[in-house]
């Protein structure tokens, strides 16, 4: 007899929620290529490799440390995901979401979204922050395709606002604090590996996307799905394919990565105790 996705991710759930002990996350945050040294800004956290929690994938990318830390920010707790699974590894969308439905069943109800994403303008420069204010989904395929459990959300959610107009208020009030500038923009999310065309960009460009990835819009599809309001933010690691010379690849979007390491950090320093739910 087959599991189904609840009783798996039920399963999950409850192996964290174990390791955890007394801390009671309220708050996820899910970081990008490159991204996982924010982590280190959260001491004394309890941290579990991906490989001993049941059901959970594991990080094949360089960049993505493969772990779950347990800890708390100015007395919220959180649980931060160093790294998270893509759909271009091999993993169906089930796999890829499957953290977002664990955290559904954890009860916590704000979710941070982190991911190093290419600009289609120069306008948007290497190392910037973007807000994430609405998406495209051009993997070919939806995280909510197949059987529906009305205990995980609706079997047609809605998607007007997939991402909290007041969080975004929020990021900005707190990027003023620490005098950083956060540009706002549409983020459109591939099944990559392999990056972008100068004539695939110039298509993204006309269909109104302001930087490109591979991953996040699995996650915030299933965080509206399930309940779970939504903050994302992009660290702009690079120039899009036919607006620089110079080729595109992964150890430049893990360097910028880690140079806007430290904004970053104090960013969600800043942001992450005032997403947490107040009911």
């Amino acid at each position: 007899m087959s599991t189904s996705l609840y009783d798996t991710a039920s399963e999950a759930a409850c192996y964290i929620a174990e390791r955890a002990g007394v801390r009671k996350p309220r708050v996820a945050i899910v970081l990008g290529s490159g991204l996982g040294g924010v982590a280190d800004s959260i001491p004394d956290g309890v941290e579990i490799p991906y490989d001993e929690i049941p059901h959970f994938p594991t990080s094949t990318v360089d960049g993505h440390a493969g772990s779950l830390l347990i800890g708390s920010i100015e007395g919220v707790d959180v649980v931060v995901m160093k790294g998270r699974f893509h759909f271009y590894e091999g993993y169906s969308m089930e796999q890829v979401t499957l953290p977002v439905r664990v955290f559904k069943l954890m009860g916590i109800g704000s979710l941070f979204l982190t991911n190093a994403a290419g600009s289609t303008s120069t306008k948007l420069a290497p190392g910037s922050l973007m807000i994430i204010t609405d998406h495209l989904n051009m993997f070919g395929e939806n995280p909510l395709r197949g059987p529906n459990d009305e205990r995980f959300g609706p079997r047609f959610p809605d998607m007007t606002s997939v991402y909290a107009a007041d969080f975004m208020d929020i990021a900005h009030e707190a990027a003023r604090e620490i005098g950083i500038v956060l540009a706002e923009g549409v983020y459109v999310g591939l099944r990559g590996p392999s990056y972008e065309t100068p004539a695939e960009i110039r298509m993204l460009r006309d269909l109104g996307a302001d930087a490109v990835g591979m991953s996040t819009v699995p996650e915030a599809i299933v965080a509206r799905y399930c309940g779970i309001k939504v903050l994302a933010v992009s660290c702009i690691s690079n120039l899009c394919a036919g607006l620089t010379r110079n080729q595109i690849n992964h150890s430049e979007v893990m360097e910028v990565g880690a140079r806007a390491q430290e904004q970053l950090s104090k960013l969600i320093l800043r942001v992450v105790p005032r997403l947490a739910p107040t009911a």
